[in-house]
Formats: C-alpha cells, sequence, structure tokens
C-alpha cells in the first residue's frame, strides 16, 4: 500500500518540517497545493521557477517522500472569462515546471459555472459540459509539450459529476495526458450512498485504466444530508474501492485527504487495515 495525505492537513508546518513530520508518519507521499501549504511564498502567475520547484521538491526527496500530485485547483470554467483566463494560465504553469518538483500530475476539480463554489444543478447542463471540455483540452494540449498529466477529479459538485461524464471527457479530449484523480466520497450523494458500491464499479469499469491516483475520506449522514467526516469514522465501502486498486493498480498513489491532527493515525491504521484485509 503507497499511502500519502494532503499536506495542508498538517496544518501550519514549514518546508523544512512538512516533509519529516509526513516521514515520521510512516506516509510515502503527499498532494502539495502550494499555496495552501506554504501561503508565506504568495504563489501567483508569473511566480514559479525550476530553482523555487528544485528547492520544494528536494526538501521532501531528502526524506523520501515523493509529491505525487501537484494540487492546482481553480474555477477552469469561472464565468469572468478574464478571471478564468488567469486561473488557467496559473494552472499551466504548474504543469510547465511541474517535473522539476519531482512530480508529473497537476490536479484539479471541473470548477463551477457560478463564481461561488458548491452544488448547483446548472452545472449539469450541456453548456456547462462543453465549456469545460474547452478548458481541459487547452490544459491538456499544454501538458503533452511538457511530458505531464492533467489529473481532472470527478465529483457532483462540479459539471463533470458522475463516472459517465468523465468517460464522455476522457472519449471528447482524446489525449492520454488526461487521467482522472479518483475520490470516491465525491461521486456521492444522500440520493445514491446506500448504492456506493455500485457507484464505485462503474466508475472502475468506465474510466479504470485512466486514474493516477487516488483520494481517501469518509462520509456519514447527518439530519439527511451527507458530509465529509476523517477516515475511519464514516460509511465509504473501502472493501469495494480496495478490492479494485489491491489488484488493479498496485502502488498507486492513495492520499489521505479531510483527515486531521488526531485522526490521522487512527485514518492510517484503518485504510492499512482494509487494505490487508482485502482478498481476491
Amino acid at each position: 500500500m503507497n499511502l500519502g495525505i494532503r499536506a495542508h492537513d498538517l496544518m501550519g508546518l514549514s518546508l523544512e518540517r512538512l516533509p519529516e513530520e509526513v516521514s515520521k508518519l510512516g506516509l510515502s507521499s503527499v498532494q502539495l497545493a502550494l499555496n495552501k501549504s506554504f501561503p508565506e511564498l504568495h504563489i501567483k502567475n508569473g511566480s514559479l521557477t525550476p530553482g523555487l520547484a528544485n528547492y520544494i521538491g528536494s526538501h521532501f526527496r531528502n526524506h523520501n517522500v515523493q509529491i505525487a500530485v501537484l494540487g492546482c485547483y481553480v474555477n477552469i470554467i469561472h464565468p469572468d472569462l478574464s478571471e478564468r483566463r488567469s486561473l488557467l494560465e496559473l494552472f499551466k504553469e504548474h504543469l510547465r515546471y511541474a517535473r522539476d518538483f519531482g512530480c508529473s500530475i497537476v490536479a484539479t476539480e471541473t470548477g463551477n459555472v457560478h463564481e461561488k463554489m458548491g452544488y448547483t444543478t446548472d452545472n449539469f447542463t450541456e453548456d456547462a459540459y462543453n465549456e469545460v471540455v474547452k478548458s481541459v483540452s487547452e490544459l491538456v494540449e499544454e501538458a503533452e509539450k511538457f511530458g505531464v498529466i492533467v489529473g481532472i477529479e470527478p465529483g457532483v459538485n462540479h459539471p463533470i459529476y458522475s463516472p459517465k461524464v468523465m468517460r464522455r471527457l476522457i472519449d471528447d479530449v482524446k489525449s492520454n495526458n488526461l487521467q482522472v484523480i479518483f475520490d470516491p466520497a465525491n461521486l456521492l450523494t444522500e440520493e445514491n450512498y446506500k448504492s456506493q458500491k455500485i457507484v464505485f464499479e462503474e466508475a472502475f469499469r468506465l474510466f479504470g485504466d485512466r486514474i493516477a491516483a487516488v483520494h481517501a475520506k469518509d462520509f456519514s449522514i447527518n439530519e439527511g444530508k451527507l458530509e465529509f467526516v476523517p477516515v475511519g469514522e464514516g460509511l465509504l465501502d473501502y472493501e469495494t474501492v480496495f478490492k479494485y486498486l489491491k489488484y488493479t493498480k498496485p502502488y498507486i498513489n492513495i492520499l489521505m485527504e479531510n483527515t486531521k491532527g488526531a485522526f490521522i493515525e487512527s485514518g492510517i491504521s484503518y485504510l492499512k487495515g482494509k487494505f490487508e484485509a482485502v482478498i481476491e
């Protein structure tokens, strides 16, 4: 099992301390969002250089921690076209320097037709989907130039909201530089969580070959509403997820998220136990 964590869930740590703490936890990788982990760097358009990327990457390499994914979660279909252009250029900058971090994947979700992020059925229109295709195609074209990957994370709060729509995006973009960041909890709602095994198996059938990394969090139902909780504190069907990953995606990066503080070590134990218990 190749287990890591979203770096900014280890809150308030300096560049010098963060890789060390990840290593002490027995974790092998991180998803790194620069401005969330290191806000003091004030990363914006034009900030990245090979020097900065190598400096950050070397700290992680010194502790045998892989930067598995660079997180650049921006609204790629922002309704303000000027703001959208700025966000797309920031993502492309991450793509250009990803290799200098020792990383090959830059990831995002697919945004929102409104400036304010959150669930809305307005995301589920054909127009919203077509805007995603245009933005993802532009990002993938840049990724192809630098031999890196655009990782798209589908989820019900975004235009790419189901396994079928994710498969459609893969078919329409037509590039192996487009891969999937699979977060099983993000595909669940109050209506379908009791059928999560069916949802997950559909995802593996439709785009399992394109899954490049996996997020691990959990969920519960509180007063009829689905809410995310730390790993091991909820209802997610890890048996189904790990049965696929263990025998189809050996050593894939599994990155814990929404799991902080005292929940980190218990979450690690929980995931390892679930993974080890899986029998083909």
